[in-house]
């Protein structure tokens, strides 16, 4: 596949736009390991907010947990349970940053447009337009139980509602006319009269009328994430998004999706320099590579221990498997029929609804390899590292990454809080500086500036 099927030309003078996906729950997340800060306290986060300041990051993001995780109807007991609500954190951590961005994964499915427009706006003006929105959906019950909907939203129209609800947020931020707060006290009126509009909308998914309660900061709005891969959140981030933040990791898979992407924001009138993909990237490094392969193996084992293993296999299988030894086989009895329970919110659809033909295949490929219940789920599950080398090695890819514009940049996703940082920060960082490929400093104030996004519109 040539350089010129990303969309774009190749550009000797990228630079690699980086941030952390702070998730708080997930099998990536190695928490008991004796290392490890202990991840929900706020310390934690202060350390490592400034640790990537320090490190010249574009952003620093939260995830969301509208609800904690279960499993068979009780809490998922090998994932960190507690995450606080991103916009109040990312609020607190303006307090003790300067520059680096702060993003708050939001759900567009269970929250109210003009409540989340006043409170990522006042996100944004605390921290002198360094916010932004990470926009996320859901379709499962068990995430609707909480808000007392249930599954009230098909599928396959999680990102109509999307697009209705993120077109509401920005009139609202929109409303305020950039010259609407008086600049001095001898005029009449604080704001200027008629300078701040009401915004209304009717559509068949968002119903309201309201007027934006607080400014622009200077950066206008805060960024818009996306993140989602199916068709319709492909169309949302090339409609809507101002950063991807992707699965598409492997250079193939992001070559291809850059050029599906890029083909989809033509269609909406866009350049190909209007939206930033970031992809989420895990990343071991060692002094040598045979160490980094080794660092990596023992990062696996740890992610996926035996006790996740079974709690892993008990999705697909849709019972209790604590009889089974999980260094031995594959269960030997038949999954329980009908769709996967969704109640962790992560199963990907395709997921939900294939799980025989699924189960199926890991027993060939169990049975032929001579593999455990553990090794297998060691090879299938999800989050294995995406690059494992030294810094220099790494560096090299993601040079290759951003000049042939596969991608802009990376969003990390670290195994072990804070040292896995510290590595790239210490490590990976000056080999990027040292081949042009990164700051040096921040040149810029807000989140779009550091991720060289074009100008608003007036």
């Amino acid at each position: 596949m040539t350089e010129a099927a990303t969309g774009a030309p190749y550009d000797p003078h990228a630079r690699v736009h980086l941030g952390v996906f702070y998730t708080g729950v997930g099998p990536q997340l190695v928490w008991n390991d004796p290392a490890a800060a202990d991840h929900v306290a706020i310390e934690t986060f202060v350390e490592v907010a400034r640790l990537l300041e320090r490190g010249l990051f574009d952003a620093f993001f939260l995830g969301e947990g509208l609800r904690v995780r279960e499993n068979r109807g009780r809490v998922h007991d090998q994932d960190v349970a507690g995450r606080p609500d991103a916009i109040t954190q990312l609020s607190a951590l303006a307090a003790v940053t300067e520059r680096i961005g702060l993003v708050a994964t939001q759900n567009a499915t269970y929250n109210f447009p003009a409540d989340l427009a006043r409170r990522l706006a006042s996100l944004d003006l605390l921290s002198d337009g360094r916010a932004g929105w990470n926009i996320v959906t859901t379709d499962n019950a068990w995430t609707g139980a909480n808000f007392r909907h249930g599954g009230w939203l098909e599928h396959e129209r999680r990102y109509d509602r999307a697009g209705q609800f993120v077109d509401a947020v920005t009139a609202l931020w929109n409303a305020w006319e950039p010259d609407a707060v008086a600049a001095t006290g001898e005029v009449k009126s604080w704001a200027r009269p008629g300078s701040i509009g009401e915004v209304a909308r009717s559509t068949d998914l968002v119903d309201l009328r309201a007027v934006a309660t607080v400014p622009a900061s200077r950066q206008g709005r805060p960024v818009l994430f996306q993140a989602g891969d199916s068709d319709g959140g492909r169309e949302l981030a090339a409609s809507r998004a101002d950063v991807v933040f992707s699965a598409n990791t492997p250079y193939d898979k992001a070559v291809a999706y850059a050029a599906d992407l890029r083909a989809r924001l033509a269609r909406y009138g866009r350049s190909a320099d209007s939206l930033r993909i970031l992809p989420g990237a895990s990343v071991v490094l060692g002094d040598t590579p045979d160490e980094a392969r080794e660092r990596a193996r023992r990062v696996r084992e740890e992610q996926m221990s035996a006790p996740r293993a079974i709690t892993f296999f008990e999705q697909y299988w849709g019972t209790d498997l604590s009889g089974y030894d999980p260094h031995g086989p594959l269960p030997d009895i038949d999954p329980v029929e009908g769709e996967l329970d969704p109640s962790r919110g992560t199963i990907p659809i395709e997921r939900r609804t294939g799980k025989l033909a699924l189960i199926a295949r890991w027993r060939e490929q169990s049975e032929q390899r001579g593999l455990s219940m553990l090794e297998l789920a060691r090879e299938v599950a999800p989050g294995h590292p995406a690059f494992v080398g030294t810094p220099s090695q790494v560096a090299d890819e993601w040079v290759r990454y951003v000049r042939t514009r596969a991608v802009d940049g990376f969003n990390i996703t670290p195994y072990l809080i804070p040292s896995a940082l510290e590595d790239i920060v210490d490590k990976l960082v000056p080999e990027l500086q040292e081949r042009g490929a990164y700051r040096t400093a921040y040149e810029g104030e807000t989140l779009r500036e550091h991720l060289d996004l074009p100008p608003l519109n007036p």
